[in-house]
């Protein structure tokens, strides 16, 4: 890479994140959006608020929390370079998470998401989808962890929360003898890196090579604690996410980073968001949405066969249609020269509009300008040569595979 690169790298993801999460607080659910929009002190906290600060981080609004970009140790390709090479310890407590109990609870995820619940392992997760009742948008994406036949674990995003809550208390009208409680207060904590394990093995009583990419356990922590733990993450690389009362989670946090012998440090948005774009992965509200089927997001491995032929799910009959009949939209990777595209830039050929992007940045991973967007039928082969309209010209961009950056998943 560069030496410029490397520069206006440095520089922009950070005005680029802080401008992402402003308008991600302000496309989530009115609560949220208000919050954002007023005084920081408004902006709710993570258990972990004030060890950020103690650290060093830039806090911006996200979501209606305040939560770290940047810290002072390191820049932003630092961080990044950090977490695909080491160890980064992501806050992610602003996530929604949820359990759902009962002897219908299998049921009454199957009709709000496309997964296929009663096939699911004790212990195992999937990733799903909230489904509108008759558009087959996309309401949220989320992970959905079986603990047993009768009780789920479930995590969503904080920037859909009230919309989230107000969908499912709607859906559970006809499954009024499912118990939901939202663990409000908790946190979740995400190791990432090809030395996760290596980190979080100092500090458990258990062989952690037991849980493999998405699985999940309870698992007995040095400090006599069980807690919830999950094999998977947002970037790309091996990892794990850990559930735990909000009162422990900073003094927890505090003995994790003693533990580790300086392999494990803290990261923030910006490395976040530019680790699961270079992984290809959504962002709700940017690359998934409403508007959006599962097919159109390319999400279509979501759902089972099981689920294809019988249904159940709302939604069921457009995106059975689409999986029968395809979509006339889809969406794909592209690597573009010159500066970065970012959300809304317009794709061409030629002349003709055949789509916009909607995640975009330099790769410090590959030294490279990566996006995901929304291409017409006919442009969807990796390989196809179109035209990103970036800063008013138009810009060489070619579809490209994702993830652009290989996953390194413990399985």
């Amino acid at each position: 890479m560069s030496i410029l690169f490397r520069s206006a790298l440095t520089r922009a993801v950070p005005r680029h994140i802080n401008a992402f999460a402003r308008s991600s607080s302000s496309s989530s659910s009115s609560s949220s959006s208000s919050s954002s929009s007023s005084s920081s002190s408004a902006l709710k906290r993570t258990p972990l608020y004030n060890l950020h600060l103690a650290h060093g981080a830039t806090m911006v609004p996200f979501a209606g929390y305040s939560m770290p970009v940047l810290y002072a140790s390191q820049t932003h390709v630092e961080s990044h370079k950090w977490v695909r090479k080491e160890a980064g310890l992501f806050d992610v407590s602003h996530m929604v998470q949820h359990r759902f109990r009962g002897k219908r609870a299998a049921a009454f995820l199957e009709r709000i998401t496309p997964a296929g619940i009663h096939e699911l392992q004790p212990f195992h997760s999937t990733l799903s989808t909230l489904l509108l009742p008759e558009t087959g948008g996309i309401v949220d994406d989320t992970i959905i962890t079986k603990h047993s036949a009768e009780d789920f674990y479930v995590v969503t995003n904080a920037g859909c929360r009230d919309s989230d809550l107000q969908y499912i208390a709607q859906q559970m009208q006809d499954f009024n003898d499912v118990e939901h409680e939202v663990l409000d207060g908790w946190g979740i904590l995400a190791v990432q890196g090809p030395r996760a394990a290596e980190v979080l093995q100092k500090v458990v009583k258990e062989d952690l090579g037991k849980i493999k990419f998405g699985m999940a356990a309870y698992i007995g922590f040095s400090n006599g604690d069980k807690y919830h733990v999950a094999r998977g993450g947002y970037t790309g690389e091996d990892g794990f996410e850990i559930s735990l009362p909000g009162d422990k989670t900073a003094s927890f946090t505090q003995h994790l980073l003693g533990e580790s012998d300086s392999i494990l440090k803290l990261a923030g948005l910006a490395a976040r968001d530019s680790l699961r774009l270079e992984a290809g992965m959504c962002l709700y509200g940017h690359d998934i949405d409403e508007q959006t089927t599962p097919i159109e997001a390319s999400l279509a491995w979501t759902i089972p066969s099981r689920r294809r032929s019988d249904g159940g799910f709302h939604g069921y009959e457009r995106i059975a249609a689409q999986l029968r009949d395809g979509v006339t939209r889809r969406r794909v990777g592209l690597t573009i020269s010159g500066p970065p595209a970012r959300e809304g830039c317009a794709v061409y050929d030629g002349e003709k509009v055949i789509g916009k992007i909607t995640s975009g940045s330099p790769s410090p991973s590959l030294g490279t300008n990566v996006a995901m967007g929304y291409l017409e039928k006919g442009y969807w082969k990796a390989g196809t040569e179109v035209q990103v309209e970036v800063r008013g010209r138009k810009r060489e961009g070619v579809v490209a595979r994702m993830p652009f950056v290989k996953t390194q998943y413990f399985r």
